[in-house]
């Protein structure tokens, strides 16, 4: 695997920058393309869910975008330390039956030399909103726009 930079450690720039890349790659919905920026045997606990390496990252992330459908993500620093990363986060998508969601979480990330992610620790809490409710509105997968407003702005 090659370097993906920033790498630790980060500096208050560099951690938000890594969070932001972190954001864009989850919104885009690729499970490929996301599992990437993980060691090969990269370790999750996402919810009560304990998943460990690559293929376990993809079918793990390929699940969760057919259950989730029209998902876009926001992700904010909440601390960094060396190699370490903690954000919070918060997105919203639909179910088949067209039920909307906005899920609220915080991760611990911790990097090897290379900028790849070994660990990841996800908490997540999730309410039923409505349609009207969702703060997330950009055009379908990719990278939330630069003006478009962050965690803090909404208050969440």
């Amino acid at each position: 695997m090659s370097a993906r930079p920033p790498l630790p450690p980060f500096t208050r720039e560099t951690a938000v920058e890594k969070v932001r890349l972190a954001e864009n790659g989850w919104n885009t919905r690729n499970p490929e393309k996301v599992a990437l920026a993980y060691t090969e045997d990269s370790w999750w606990r996402n919810r009560a869910e304990f998943v460990q390496g690559h293929d376990a990252i993809v079918a793990f992330l390929t699940r969760k975008w057919n259950r989730e459908l029209d998902y876009r993500l926001i992700k904010e620093l909440w601390a960094y330390d060396g190699a370490r990363i903690a954000v919070r986060f918060a997105y919203e998508y639909h179910d088949d039956s067209g039920q909307w969601y906005r899920a609220y979480g915080n991760e611990n990330w911790e990097f090897d030399e290379n900028g790849l992610m070994h660990h990841r620790h996800a908490c997540i809490n999730e309410h039923p909103i409505k349609a009207e409710e969702r703060k997330f509105l950009w055009d379908n997968s990719g990278p939330r726009p630069a003006d478009h407003p962050g965690l803090s702005d909404f208050g969440f």
